[in-house]
């Protein structure tokens, strides 16, 4: 459905994330920021994150530790929460245009007006300041990947205006903490760490073509391209397809990395969990798809916990 929001409401709400923290208890003067780095959605910080702690965890068997560097821990869960802030900020200012006329996103605080496209600029300046500063704390061979993703989150906003398959490139963004995480622990890339990275894009095929499901009429009425028209209702099928890629790359990751096998136990809790996402899906009820997206979260501590006990007990 086609929305116009009220302009300049400082109240405004996401219309799937009202009821938050920020709308309770933040400033009303601070929301729209908030909600310009989806802090009332946290959802995706998990997504963004998740990758770069089962990288340190899958790394830390090639430094002879059993468990990942608690330190490195907290500095991708900070880069993780100011970046993808940053990256919503920058895709609100590529996307205003488009966000005004879909229900769903028509409140976003730079296609309602509440916040001008001066100070969202300013604000992703301020977040990649704090992102730039912990990425300094890490190794060289980190820091080196850290930049060269740059060009895949600046390209990423526009690529739903060109192909029916612009998860591919938030795949491709989203999960380069798989390979950056490793390289912050051994200062190095392997085949443990490009298989990951391979396993959280064919995830991320999956839980986003699901998100997409919520929007597809309306992305369909302003033009923009997602997996969710380009499939269809062969929705399913294809999931079965991402998510089976993606559980047997994790499973040749953890192999190359010399996991023990409380990996491989632990992983098949993980699959189950994705096939129940499948079995359960219902692509014309956005209320369920935005569910099992969110469900991903639980998905992803599934595999970390399954990678740092295997890590544990590797040979």
């Amino acid at each position: 459905m086609i929305a116009s929001p009220e302009k300049n409401s400082p109240g405004a709400q996401m219309a799937d994330a009202a009821g938050n923290w920020v709308d309770r208890y933040a400033p009303a003067q601070w929301r729209p920021y908030l909600r310009l780095a989806r802090a009332d959605r946290p959802i995706g910080t998990w997504l963004l994150l998740w990758p770069c702690w089962w990288s340190l965890s899958l790394a830390a068997p090639a430094i002879g530790a059993s468990w990942p560097d608690p330190v490195l821990l907290i500095l991708f869960a900070l880069g993780a929460l100011v970046m993808r802030g940053a990256g919503c900020t920058y895709n609100d200012i590529v996307d205003r245009d488009i966000d005004a006329q879909v229900a769903r996103t028509a409140a976003r605080p730079v296609a309602s007006g509440q916040v001008s496209v001066r100070r969202a600029w300013m604000f992703v300046g301020a977040q990649c300041l704090i992102g730039l500063m912990v990425l300094l704390s890490l190794n060289a061979a980190a820091i080196q990947l850290g930049i060269a993703s740059l060009l895949l989150i600046a390209i990423y906003p526009f690529m739903k205006r060109l192909t029916y398959w612009p998860q591919i490139f938030l795949g491709l963004a989203f999960n380069w903490g798989a390979l950056m995480g490793w390289a912050a622990v051994t200062g190095g890339l392997g085949a443990a760490p490009l298989l990951l990275y391979g396993a959280g894009i064919a995830w991320t095929l999956g839980y986003d073509t699901i998100y997409a499901h919520q929007d597809k009429e309306d992305d369909a009425l302003v033009g923009v391209k997602s997996t969710a028209l380009k499939l269809g209702r062969a929705t399913k099928n294809w999931l079965w397809g991402f998510y089976g890629g993606a559980f047997f790359l994790l499973a040749l990751s953890g192999s190359a990395a010399g996991l023990g096998w409380p990996f491989f136990v632990g992983l098949s809790f993980a699959g189950g969990h994705l096939v129940w996402q499948i079995n359960i899906l219902d692509i014309n009820a956005p209320e369920n798809c935005l569910m099992l997206f969110r469900s991903n979260r639980n998905f992803g501590a599934l595999v970390f916990l399954a990678i740092t006990v295997g890590a544990a007990f590797s040979s």
